[in-house]
C-alpha cells in the first residue's frame, strides 16, 4: 500500500505567510501537525490569528526575507524553540502588471529584490540545517509566468524565470545530499497580489483563478511524498482559467 509521509512534528518555515498562499500554507501545515515559523514583512502579522494555531506550534518572525539577517533569525528561532529545522517554503514575492516603463526604478528594484534575493537568502540560511535533517525539503513558490512570459508581465516574469533556473540547478546539486527541491508554479490565484498595480479585485477573470488553498494543498502533498520521490515542477491552473 502506498503511504504518504506524516508531517506531524516537522519544523517548517514559510515566508510571505501573512496572506494568500502563505497564510493558507501555514494553516494547512498546522492542520497536519507541523511546527511552523511564519515570516512576513508586515507588522500586521503580529495580530494575525492562524487557524490551528496553538501555544507551541507557531512562531512569527517579522522582516523582509530579502534581508540575510532576517533569514538567519528564521532558522535560529526554530532551533531555539524546537531544536531542529526541516523544511523551507520560499513563498514571499512582489509584482505588478503593466509595461516595463510603467513603474519607477525603485518599484522595479523592489520586485527584483523580493522575488530573487527573497528566495536565495532564505535558502542560503536554511541549507546548513537542512543538511542535518532526515526530511529536508525546499519548496519555491514561483508562477506559470516562470515558463511563459505574458504581455505586461515582463519584469515579474523575468524574476519567475530566475526562480525556475535556481530550482533546477539546486535540484541537481542538492538531491545528492538528500535535500529535495520542488518548484510550485500556479497560474492566477485569488489573492491580494498586485491589487491596484495592474490587477483589479472582483474582476471576471479573477473569478476563474485558483484558490490559495489549492496551492497550499499542492505544497503539503509535495512534503508528504515518500523520501524516495522527488518532483521538481508542479505546473497547474484552475479548470476554468485559460492557459
Amino acid at each position: 500500500m502506498y503511504t504518504l509521509s506524516n508531517l506531524a512534528n516537522s519544523i517548517v518555515a514559510v515566508t510571505g505567510a501573512s496572506s494568500g498562499i502563505g497564510r493558507a500554507t501555514v494553516e494547512s501545515l498546522l492542520h497536519e501537525g507541523a511546527f511552523v515559523v511564519a515570516n512576513s514583512r508586515g507588522e500586521d502579522q503580529l495580530s494575525i490569528r492562524f487557524s490551528g494555531e496553538q501555544n507551541n506550534n507557531l512562531i512569527r518572525v517579522l522582516g523582509s526575507c530579502a534581508d540575510p539577517i532576517v533569514c538567519a533569525k528564521i532558522v535560529s528561532v526554530a532551533h531555539e524553540k524546537w531544536g531542529s529545522f526541516d523544511t523551507l517554503i520560499a513563498n514571499a514575492g512582489a509584482g505588478f502588471f503593466g509595461s516595463i516603463l510603467d513603474y519607477s526604478d525603485a518599484e522595479v528594484e523592489n520586485v527584483v529584490k523580493n522575488n530573487i534575493l527573497g528566495t536565495i537568502f532564505p535558502i542560503r540560511a536554511a541549507l546548513p540545517s537542512l543538511k542535518n535533517s532526515n526530511r529536508p525539503d525546499i519548496v519555491i513558490v514561483s508562477s506559470a509566468a516562470g515558463y511563459r512570459g505574458y504581455a505586461n508581465e515582463a519584469i515579474y516574469a523575468a524574476t519567475k524565470h530566475a526562480q525556475v533556473g535556481l530550482a533546477g540547478s539546486l535540484d541537481r546539486e542538492l538531491s545528492k545530499l538528500g535535500v529535495r527541491v520542488s518548484l510550485v508554479n500556479p497560474a492566477g490565484v485569488k489573492t491580494n497580489f498586485a491589487l491596484g498595480q495592474g490587477r483589479e479585485n472582483n474582476s471576471r477573470v479573477m473569478s476563474t483563478y485558483l484558490e490559495p488553498q489549492d496551492v497550499a494543498q499542492v505544497i503539503t502533498t509535495i512534503l508528504k511524498m515518500p523520501r524516495s520521490v522527488r518532483t521538481q515542477n508542479w505546473n497547474f491552473w484552475s479548470l476554468y482559467q485559460e492557459s
